[in-house]
């Protein structure tokens, strides 16, 4: 198994490598009749791909998503989904001076380790390349989801220690780091225009919410609605920390001030708080769901760092090319997707629960 498959009914396998000849994904599972146009998987590959700002590197890709099958005269036929990006400005000759060298905060030595081999241009499968796969099959879950009023938005909450102190969603895609908040977001950008001067590279925080998810969605024990989510969510690059409600501050709670107490509002069961996130016994309550990422720093910097070479020699390494400052904008749609493939997974294992 290489681990390029992801969920049980809604399923998908992503394929390509950074510098290689493209990337993509085959979706399985998605029912027929879903009407579905290119344009709508073409947005969320424009919030996903490079060379939007400053804010990202400034590698020059169209991303322009190509159908290959399971789509026929607008509608989805129920058979696989087939999506290919052609990678057209690959640089594979950048990483020439350090393919025998282990760049710190990558995964060169561990897929050497497994593997025997590794594909040094730009990491090749390990690259956040491979992230197209996964936006393109979240359009389709979101087109997906919106047939029954489910909703997902993602924003930057945090980039190191700014944190945004509203929540305004009109302004997410207003600002290149897409913060929710129109006071903090300048700052973030200036505090990345340094850290790429310091040839450094910054670390933060993405927020999602899912609205119109109804009681139920989830599987009890192993396969919890939060369980899947932080799967899916650390299988991100970069990502290091998962949280959903409270998250790690339910440390410091009492049970008195972590309990959501349940009311009724227009004959329906709510809670008048959501400390939980949305998710109690790994099963949807109904309430928003709210999850959140902490994303480390990029490891391609350009300044010097010690490292050694394959056959084990001390060497010196500084990361050329075209790299982020922050995964943060771009981490927001691909987070975005994860959490759309999971709420699409378990919303038809829903449906199969139960007469």
């Amino acid at each position: 198994m290489s681990g390029s498959t992801f969920g049980t009914l809604f399923r998908l396998t992503t394929f390509g490598e950074s510098h290689g000849v493209g990337v993509g994904v085959v979706i399985d599972g998605c029912p027929a009749g879903l009407p579905l146009a290119p344009e709508e998987l073409q947005h969320d590959l424009d919030r996903r791909r490079v060379g939007q700002s400053h804010m990202t590197s400034a590698r020059q890709e169209g991303d322009r998503v190509q159908i290959l099958s399971g789509i026929f005269e607008g509608y989805t036929t129920g058979t696989p989904i087939m999506l290919q990006v052609l990678n057209e400005n690959a640089r594979p000759q950048d990483y020439d001076a350090i393919k025998e060298l282990y760049r710190p905060g990558h995964a060169d030595h561990t897929w050497e380790a497994k593997f025997g081999r590794r594909d040094y241009r730009g990491g090749g499968r390990a690259s956040a390349r491979e992230t197209i796969g996964r936006v393109a099959a979240g359009a389709v879950a979101r087109k997906l989801l919106r047939t029954v009023g489910v909703e997902v938005i993602g924003y930057t909450l945090q980039l190191m220690h700014l944190r945004a102190q509203v929540i305004d969603e009109a302004e997410i895609e207003r600002n290149p780091m897409r913060c929710p908040d129109p006071n903090i977001a300048p700052a973030m950008v200036a505090l990345v225009e340094q850290a790429r001067r310091e040839l450094d590279s910054l670390g933060g925080i993405v927020e999602l919410r899912a609205r119109g998810v109804p009681p139920g969605w989830g599987e009890p024990v192993f396969d919890k609605l939060d369980a899947d989510l932080a799967k899916a969510m650390l299988s991100i690059p970069a990502v290091k920390g998962f949280e959903i409600g409270d998250g790690f501050a339910v440390a410091n709670l009492r049970g008195s001030q972590n309990n959501d107490p349940y009311t009724e509002v227009e004959e329906r069961i709510t809670t008048s708080s959501n400390h939980a996130g949305g998710v109690l016994g790994g099963i949807s309550t109904g309430e928003e769901l709210i999850v959140r990422i902490a994303a480390k720093p990029p490891a391609s910097i350009a300044r010097t760092q010690q490292t050694v070479s394959r056959s084990g020699q001390s060497a010196v390494i500084a990361v050329k090319g075209r790299h982020d400052p922050t995964v943060l904008p771009r981490l927001v749609p691909v987070a975005e997707a994860m959490m759309l493939l999971v709420l699409a997974d378990h919303w038809l294992r829903q449906r199969a629960a139960r007469v």
